[in-house]
């Protein structure tokens, strides 16, 4: 399990972008539809991601190989918020612990771009 993104919900997504961007000189990753982007600290060490859903709770997601076996092996003294579930790419899952705070498994196994079986050097071949 490794910490890989912040996850700030927000009402606004145009609005936390330009705070990101033009605030504080973070850079846009990526986009996902018209209500989630990911920026990065101009160091490249930290990743926010921003979700105009205001019904969600801040906290990090941590990547781990299968949402799926982190869920079913899981400690006990984790609540489940959100059980594992689809979404682009592979599955995330919401916890919260036993002190109260939130925070997102997230894996990547279902993402074609993970697969590393198909990134060959075939120049070296000739």
């Amino acid at each position: 399990m490794r910490f890989e993104i912040l996850y700030i919900p927000t009402t606004d997504l145009a609005a936390s972008l330009a705070f990101y961007r033009d605030e504080l000189g973070w850079s846009e990753l990526w986009r996902e539809g018209a209500t989630t982007a990911a920026v990065v600290d101009p160091d490249g060490g930290i990743q926010v991601m921003l979700d105009q859903d205001p019904e969600a709770r801040t906290g990090p997601m941590f990547v781990v190989d299968s949402v799926l076996a982190y869920d079913a092996e899981r400690p006990a003294t984790l609540e489940v918020l959100s059980a594992p579930a689809a979404i682009p790419g592979g599955y995330l899952a919401e916890y919260r612990e036993p002190g109260g705070s939130v925070f997102y498994v997230i894996d990547q196994s279902t993402d074609a771009a993970t697969d590393t079986d198909t990134d060959t050097d075939t120049d070296q071949l000739e």
